[in-house]
């Protein structure tokens, strides 16, 4: 939606559904008005007016067909939203079993992204065939819309993270992070004129107040100002994140692509800032201990760079670009959930009351933000 939407008017459809049920039903509309005055106008008023009975019976099943496949997209868009993050969600497991045998955080994301844009590479490639003509009517916006998602929202992302919670505790840090989400919501304020209204209001602070609750903010260590610094940097780079996944239009990249594409430039960069001494990276080629079974390293590596890089990213694009950047930030709040979820169930880490009830809101945050976009 780019213009302040206004209730009882056709600015409160959501963005899928305007973008599809409008032009289809404008020309039939168009077409009915056009056979009423005509029927007003010559000697053969009945069929005229026949006619435009005909074409406005034409306009309305068009919009309900753009209207039913609006939905169909809405309900793909929270399929993949959902998948996207209950598959960054098995991170924490995996890069756990990791960081405990001696590797470093950001010795375990540098390869879970290199490992992630190699797997890419071969599906990106196929995706790519045939679409020449897009590369070379928008080669340098398209790319650099993919590089600035690999430079913000996959490497900014996590430097400015991994800086942070050396400075504060990890709740808190996740906590600054996920503000980006309000960010969000102020871009499209800002930007495109989409003023939030009341439920998108309650439904963030309800979402923010139950992820306060999911978090551990009482961890080891004070918070300085550095910390804060750096954790609002994350939250800046999330929410760019989500604003350039959701960018969608026929010149733009296939999820596959802008994923594959984002990984590439994000490992360089990771990979850099190691080099340079910005972020330690260790590494360690021996067993590791996963769910109580050992095995070897590659194990966690691959369901790091496979499950929670290579299909989280892809179905996080494919979601923004259905449901909006603003949506799509909210349920990706559902990450926290589903990783408590897996502690639960994998690592037979009980969740608390206070978790439980946090979880409960960050839902109703959610639905109430989805409510709003109906």
């Amino acid at each position: 939606m780019t213009t302040t939407r206004t209730r009882g008017t056709a600015r409160d459809v959501p963005r899928a559904t305007r973008d599809r049920a409008v032009p289809s039903a404008a020309p039939g509309s168009g077409t009915a008005r056009a056979g009423g005055a005509g029927g007003t106008r010559g000697a053969g008023g009945a069929n005229s007016i026949a006619g435009a009975g005909s074409a406005g019976s034409i306009a309305g099943a068009r919009g309900a067909g753009s209207i039913a496949g609006a939905r169909g997209a809405g309900g793909a868009g929270l399929a993949l939203a959902l998948l996207s993050a209950a598959t960054f969600g098995t991170s924490g497991t995996f890069a756990s079993a990791l960081i405990r045998a001696g590797w470093s955080p950001a010795g375990a994301v540098t390869v879970r992204v290199a490992l992630a844009a190699l797997i890419l590479t071969v599906p990106a490639v196929a995706q790519l065939r045939g679409r020449r003509a897009l590369l070379r009517r928008g080669s340098a916006r398209i790319w650099g819309g993919a590089t600035a998602y690999g430079l913000v929202g996959v490497a900014g992302c996590q430097l400015c993270y991994f800086n942070a919670i050396q400075r504060m505790p990890v709740g808190v840090a996740l906590l600054l992070e996920y503000l980006g989400t309000v960010l969000v919501i102020g871009w499209l304020w800002l930007r495109h004129g989409q003023r939030p209204r009341r439920l998108t209001v309650a439904g963030a602070v309800t979402a923010i107040g139950g992820l306060a609750m999911m978090l551990d903010l009482t961890g080891p260590g004070g918070i300085s100002p550095a910390g804060v610094v750096w954790g609002l940097l994350a939250a800046v780079s999330l929410a760019i994140y989500f604003v350039l996944s959701a960018s969608s239009g026929e010149d733009q990249l296939p999820p596959v692509v802008m994923a594959w594409a984002g990984m590439c430039v994000g490992a360089v960069i990771l990979a850099a800032g190691g080099f340079a001494g910005l972020l330690p990276l260790t590494t360690h080629a021996g067993d590791v201990t996963l769910l109580g079974y050992h095995v070897s390293w590659i194990v966690p590596v691959l369901g790091l760079s496979l499950v929670a890089s290579a299909v989280a990213y892809v179905a996080g694009i494919g979601a923004a670009r259905r449901l909006g950047a603003k949506l799509a930030s909210f349920i990706g709040m559902a990450e926290v959930l589903f990783a408590v979820l897996f502690a639960w169930l994998l690592l037979h880490q009980l969740p608390t009351p206070m978790q439980f009830a946090g979880g409960a809101l960050i839902l109703a945050g959610v639905a109430l933000v989805r409510v709003d976009e109906l």
